[in-house]
């Protein structure tokens, strides 16, 4: 196990919020959510067999509309436009929207 120092762990932390605030503007942007919306973005492990060593969870929580849980599967770092787009589709699909 490599020793990693407090300020590396610092500056990778800062990176990852810096990537997860991002992310969830532009969902926010996508979904558009409003004021009395909410948005979280996580990334988790994931062992299924099949699935990615990471992968990202959104919970779209609209007011008066039950929590969705979207996954998209890869890393906060490596989502694109193509997979905005497509948990956009997948919340729009929803049948309690």
């Amino acid at each position: 196990m490599a020793f990693v120092s407090l300020k590396a762990w610092r500056v990778r932390s800062a990176e990852r919020a810096a990537i997860a605030a991002q992310l969830k503007r532009d969902l926010i942007t996508a979904l558009q959510l409003g004021d009395a919306d909410s948005l979280a973005v996580n990334e988790i492990a994931c062992a299924d067999p099949g699935c990615p060593d990471m992968e990202t969870v959104v919970l779209v929580m609209r007011a008066g509309l039950p929590t969705r849980a979207l996954r998209i599967r890869c890393p906060m770092e490596a989502v694109g436009p193509a997979d905005i787009d497509a948990l956009v589709a997948d919340d729009r699909a929803a049948p309690s929207r």
